[in-house]
């Protein structure tokens, strides 16, 4: 597969009121297409923190905005641009990264989370310098990480219902 150079096309979600942000590396085809983050039916983002507060799983994008801005969580990603073949974060190059003081310096934001090894180490490399803030590293909800059971990455992400009050 060739890499695409591509920009990331997803608003950030977040009010006044978010308390955490969850950031990714990049958002996949199948986010892309259906315009929301964690698009991908088979990515467990959205069963784990449906798991986390004990609710349905929200299935459209409004649903998962509401329930991201309801539980205080703000998503964004860590890339603005990147050449990319296809989902595969291992090939992502070429990086710009998002400005992620949009969110910070309007919400409180009492922890940041990344979402993935990919995620994380983008984080560190062009972010930290940035915020000054460390990030806590998340497994990946990628179907691609099928090492992980649904059980283990809710006990995973349960870290995230400690900062949102």
């Amino acid at each position: 597969m060739t890499p695409q150079t591509l920009w990331h096309t997803l608003a950030p979600v977040f009010d006044k009121r978010s308390r955490v942000l969850i950031l990714g590396s990049f958002p996949s085809p199948k986010s892309r297409e259906t315009g929301f983050y964690y698009g991908n039916p088979q990515n467990r983002f959205w069963p784990v923190m449906a798991a986390l507060w004990s609710e349905p799983v929200p299935s459209t994008p409004a649903e998962r905005r509401a329930f991201a801005l309801r539980h205080g969580i703000a998503l964004w990603d860590v890339v603005a641009s990147c050449s990319i073949e296809g989902a595969d974060d291992g090939s992502i190059r070429n990086v710009s990264v998002n400005p992620l003081d949009i969110i910070l310096s309007q919400a409180d934001i009492a922890a940041i989370f990344t979402c993935g090894g990919k995620a994380s180490s983008l984080y560190k490399k062009y972010c930290l310098p940035v915020t000054g803030r460390a990030a806590i590293s998340l497994p990946s909800t990628s179907p691609a990480n099928c090492r992980r059971s649904l059980a283990s990455l809710v006990d995973a992400y349960h870290i995230v219902r400690d900062y949102t009050g």
